[in-house]
């Protein structure tokens, strides 16, 4: 049985894909937990943080930020000076993205793991490694349980399984320390409009028709704020054996059926429109994904804590408030 009763005080912890919406409030509640935190980003001639800028400024002040690029090894290297724990979220992330970038996709996720891992090998650093539900592909069988094979059906489902598979590789050959955590379509507050709740939010609070996919396909959508308690119960386990843990809801909705969630909320009756250009290739297309945690439940002590309702709420209100940084317009970013 896990327990949360790591001590962080004083610990130098290193967070990849520190400035995106899960990494940033992880880094909040380690700072807030006492921890030394790192946030290695990605350096652009722009000086932006993403969403560490809407930490609070007393948190924010307390980060120490690293720029780099994760395909380059000296600069994981220099990031992991003294680091004894890594979370590493840092990913290109967007599968329609990774349909028009399949390289530049899997450079970034593959190599850019194979980096961390072998500063984690030098360094002797814990390591909590991002996969993703998206790496089971369509359900052979449902609830996914942490045993279900794993299909690549899109770029990106490829580039993390390759990611997963090392550091599973490296835990058995070089007894790097680590652990794999796979959320369940996470969503929440600062999400970009690459994912579809954000995407539906944004149209439905500016415009009266709504350009969606598929509207059938069903996900398990699991609230930031437990995506989040699921990383730091995994880091407060003791067995760093190269286990994987689904990091899910256990309950499925159609996009269809969110997408009306998010109108009832809004008391609003927009049109929608099946946008071609948001299908992905039949072949691609992930048709089911719900989540058996319980090894979540068992091992870590990890449930979900937010029902859909609840999360959704605080989303679009987050969204309402921060509109100015939505392009409602964009899709796969």
């Amino acid at each position: 049985m896990g327990n949360d009763s790591i001590n962080y005080s004083g610990m130098k912890v290193l967070v990849t894909g520190a400035a995106g919406f899960i990494g940033s409030r992880l880094v909040q509640r380690l700072v807030e937990a006492g921890a030394h935190v790192r946030a290695f980003i990605r350096y652009t001639s722009r000086p932006e943080f993403g969403n560490l800028t809407s930490l609070p400024p007393e948190v924010f002040h307390q980060v120490e930020i690293v720029r780099g690029d994760l395909e380059d090894h000296a600069a994981i290297n220099y990031a992991m000076e003294g680091v004894e724990l890594v979370f590493h979220l840092g990913a290109l992330i967007s599968i329609p993205y990774s349909y028009v970038h399949p390289v530049e996709t899997a450079r970034t996720n593959i190599l850019g793991t194979l980096n961390v891992l072998e500063s984690c090998r030098q360094s002797k650093a814990k390591l909590i490694h991002t996969s993703t539900s998206e790496v089971y592909g369509s359900a052979l069988r449902v609830p996914i349980d942490e045993e279900h094979p794993l299909q690549a059906q899109s770029p990106y489902s490829a580039s993390k399984i390759g990611a997963d598979k090392l550091v599973e590789s490296y835990y058995r050959s070089f007894d790097v320390q680590s652990l794999t955590v796979r959320p369940f379509n996470t969503y929440g507050p600062g999400q970009s409009t690459r994912a579809v709740i954000p995407t539906i939010i944004t149209q439905a609070l500016t415009s009266n028709q709504i350009h969606l996919g598929n509207l059938t396909t069903k996900r398990d959508f699991t609230y930031l704020d437990d995506t989040v308690n699921g990383f730091l119960k995994a880091a407060s386990i003791a067995r760093w054996d190269g286990r994987v843990y689904n990091l899910g809801t256990g309950d499925e909705v159609s996009i269809g059926e969110v997408a009306q969630q998010i109108f009832n909320y809004l008391n609003i009756n927009p049109e929608i429109i099946i946008d071609q250009e948001r299908l992905r290739p039949e072949k691609s297309e992930v048709l089911r994904l719900v989540s058996d945690n319980t090894k979540a439940k068992r091992e870590l002590g990890w449930e979900p804590q937010f029902g859909l309702s609840e999360g959704l709420a605080a989303t679009i209100e987050w969204i309402k408030d921060h509109l100015d940084r939505y392009l409602p317009d964009e899709y796969g970013r």
